[in-house]
C-alpha cells in the first residue's frame, strides 16, 4: 500500500532547466533599430557632414562677388573674376545670384548657420525649460506665479518677438538664438512640468520625502530621469523649429545680416528674379525642406522608441 502511493523519483537529468529570462535589448539598438531614426538620422549626418566639409567640395569663398558672372544657370563652367582680383576656372553646380556669388558655396556654408542655430536653440529651451518646468512642479507655492508667467510669454507671437528683439539687439548670431529660444522655453517647461507633477506622487519620490532627502537629490536622482526621454523628444521638434523661424528671419530681412551665407538671405536675395532664374530660391529651398524634415522624422523615431504609450514592440 505503501509502495503504490509513493511519489515516483524522477531522474535529475529528466528535470528540464528553466529557461533564461529573455534579453532586453541595449536602448541604443532599439533606437536604431528603428526606420524613421535611421532615415532621419542619416540625413541630418549627412548635411552636418557637407557643411563641416563645405571647402574641400568644390566650393569657393561665399561671399565673393564676380559681376561678371551674375545669373549663370547650374552646371555652368566659367572664369570667376573677384573683387579681390582672384581669377580661376570654376564650376557653378547650383549656378550664381545676381551678384555672382557661387549659389552651391552659399548654400553648404549655409547649412552651417542653420544648423547651428538649430542646435544651439533647442540647447537653451530645453535647458531653461527643463529649469523652469522642475520648479513649478515640485514646489506648489511657485505653480501659478511659474505657469501664469510662461503664460504670458506664449501669448506674445513668436516671429514678432523675434523680430522685436533683433530690432532692439541688432543681427547677430547669439541674438537670433535667444530671440527664437525665449519662445520656446514655456512649451518645454509644460511638458516638464507635467512629468514632474506625476511623478512627484510616485511612492519612491514619498519616501524620499520621509527620509529627509535633500530637495535636489530628489529632483536630480528621482525627478529628471523620467523627464530626459520627453526632452529628448521635444528637443527634436524644437531644433526643426529653430531651423525654420531663423530662415523666415532672414528671408524677411530681419535676422542675421545679408553678407552673411544662410538659406533665408539666399531665397530672400533670389526671389526678385524668381521667374527668370529659379534655382537662386529652389536649392537653398530643398536643403531647409530635407533638413526640416529629416528632424521631424528623428523626432518621430524618438518618440517611438523612447515614449512608452507610443513603443508597441517592446524590448
Amino acid at each position: 500500500m505503501t509502495d503504490s502511493l509513493a511519489t515516483p523519483m524522477i531522474p535529475v537529468e529528466a528535470v528540464a532547466e528553466p529557461l533564461p529570462p529573455p534579453r532586453r535589448r541595449s536602448l541604443f539598438k532599439r533606437i536604431l533599430a528603428d526606420w524613421s531614426v535611421r532615415a532621419g538620422g542619416g540625413v541630418l549626418l549627412l548635411l552636418v557632414l557637407m557643411s563641416l566639409a563645405a571647402p574641400w567640395l568644390g566650393t569657393i569663398d561665399p561671399t565673393a562677388i564676380d559681376p561678371g558672372s551674375g545669373n549663370l544657370m547650374p552646371g555652368t563652367r566659367g572664369e570667376f573674376n573677384s573683387l579681390a582680383g582672384d581669377t580661376f576656372e570654376h564650376l557653378f553646380v547650383m549656378g550664381t545670384d545676381s551678384l555672382g556669388r557661387d549659389i552651391w558655396s552659399r548654400t553648404l556654408y549655409g547649412a552651417r548657420v542653420s544648423l547651428t542655430v538649430g542646435v544651439a536653440v533647442a540647447v537653451l529651451a530645453v535647458v531653461f525649460g527643463m529649469l523652469v518646468g522642475l520648479l513649478g512642479g515640485y514646489f506648489r507655492r511657485l505653480d501659478s506665479a511659474i505657469m501664469r508667467l510662461m503664460d504670458g510669454v506664449m501669448a506674445i507671437p513668436g516671429i514678432l518677438f523675434a523680430i522685436s528683439l533683433v530690432a532692439l539687439f541688432g543681427g547677430k548670431l547669439l541674438t537670433v538664438v535667444v530671440a527664437i529660444a525665449v519662445p520656446e522655453i514655456p512649451r518645454v517647461a509644460r511638458l516638464v512640468r507635467s512629468v514632474v507633477l506625476t511623478v512627484r506622487e510616485e511612492p519612491y519620490v514619498e519616501a524620499a520625502i520621509a527620509l529627509d532627502t535633500p530637495t535636489w537629490k530628489i529632483l536630480v536622482r528621482h525627478i529628471l530621469p523620467n523627464a530626459i526621454a520627453p526632452l529628448i523628444i521635444q528637443a527634436t521638434y524644437v531644433c526643426a523649429s529653430a531651423i525654420l523661424v531663423e530662415a523666415i528671419l532672414s528671408f524677411l530681412g530681419v535676422g542675421l545680416p545679408a553678407d552673411m551665407a544662410t538659406w533665408g538671405n539666399i531665397m530672400a536675395e533670389g526671389r526678385a528674379q524668381f521667374n527668370q532664374f529659379p534655382h537662386n530660391v529652389l536649392f537653398p529651398g530643398i536643403f531647409l525642406a530635407l533638413t526640416v524634415l529629416a528632424v521631424n522624422i528623428l523626432g518621430d523615431g524618438l518618440r517611438d522608441t523612447l515614449d512608452p504609450k507610443f513603443n508597441k514592440r517592446g524590448g
